[in-house]
C-alpha cells in the first residue's frame, strides 16, 4: 500500500476467486482520494465530534458522593440532550461494546447493567445490593 499526497492506492489486489476453489484473481487497484479516505475513517472514528453532550462532561458522570436525588436530576437533563443527539446509536453502540462508565446515549450503568451489557461495578446496582445485604444481616 502506498501513501501519497494526493491518493491512497492500494496495490495488493489479489482476492479469491468465487468461482474455483484455491484459486486467486486480480483486481484493478483501488484509487482513494485523500477526501474520500477522510470520509470513510471519520465516519468511523468522529462521531463523537457531532455529539450534542461535547464539554458537559459533569452531566454524564457522577461526582464522588452524589446523592440519588441529585443523580436523577442530572442524568434527567443528560436524558433531554440525548434525546436531541444525531449520533445517539453510535453513542449506545460504543457504551454496551466498551462497558463504559456514566451516562451514555440515554441509559447510566444500571440501565446498561440491566439489559445484558455488564459493567465491572456499576453505581446504583452495587449501592442496592450492599443495602439488601445489610437488611438481611439485620434480620438474621
Amino acid at each position: 500500500m502506498r501513501l501519497t499526497a494526493t491518493k491512497m492506492i492500494i496495490t495488493d489486489h489479489s482476492v479469491p476467486d468465487p468461482l474455483v476453489k484455491g484459486r486467486m484473481m486480480t483486481t484493478p487497484p483501488l484509487r482513494l482520494l485523500d477526501s474520500e479516505l477522510a470520509d470513510i475513517v471519520g465516519a468511523v472514528v468522529d462521531w463523537k465530534l457531532k455529539a450534542a453532550c461535547g464539554g458537559q462532561l459533569e452531566l454524564f458522570f457522577a461526582k464522588k458522593a452524589e446523592r440519588p436525588q441529585a443523580r436523577a436530576r442530572r442524568e434527567t437533563k443528560a436524558k433531554r440532550l440525548c434525546d436531541a443527539c444525531p449520533v445517539v446509536a453510535e453513542c449506545r453502540t460504543t457504551a454496551r461494546a466498551n462497558r463504559e462508565y456514566g451516562y451514555w446515549a440515554g441509559e447510566s450503568e444500571e440501565d446498561r447493567h440491566l439489559l445484558g451489557f455488564r459493567v465491572t461495578a456499576p453505581i446504583g446496582i452495587r449501592a442496592r445490593v450492599a443495602d439488601d445485604e445489610k437488611r438481611q444481616d439485620r434480620s438474621a
